[in-house]
């Protein structure tokens, strides 16, 4: 009995893109540069914590929890013109999602905005 002969390109997987490895290349690049600018930032924030400059996170997220019902789903650290700020993305029990903007210094709140946060504000 004669072995059964098969087409070679039958037997292997084709590619979509014409040039993978360097597409592959490329994307590795731009993956790799990402977390060295992550952190640098977090370095920063560290920094600023350690020093006194900020407060942790942990005291915003409980000034959050104190003054507002919902749930975190998000939160970011920046500095606008020398001037610390916790940006707290918040998910309110209506499924509205508020943004409130928090000095990092005092945890004063600066800015809430969102539609039915006044149902989510706790009573003092």
């Amino acid at each position: 009995m004669r072995p059964m002969k098969t087409d070679p390109a039958a037997r292997r997987p084709r590619c979509r893109f014409r040039y993978p490895l360097p597409l592959l290349a490329a994307l590795s690049l731009l993956c790799a540069a990402a977390p060295a600018h992550a952190d640098k930032d977090a370095d920063r924030a560290r920094a600023a914590v350690q020093s006194g400059e900020i407060l942790p996170l942990t005291r915003i997220l409980e000034t959050v929890a104190a003054q507002y019902a919902g749930d975190v789903i998000g939160v970011k650290l920046d500095r606008d013109d020398g001037l610390w700020q916790y940006e707290v993305k918040l998910l309110l029990p209506t499924g509205a999602v508020a943004k409130l903007e928090y000095d990092a210094r005092t945890a004063a709140l600066l800015k809430a905005k969102g539609r039915d946060l006044d149902q989510a504000r706790k009573k003092p």
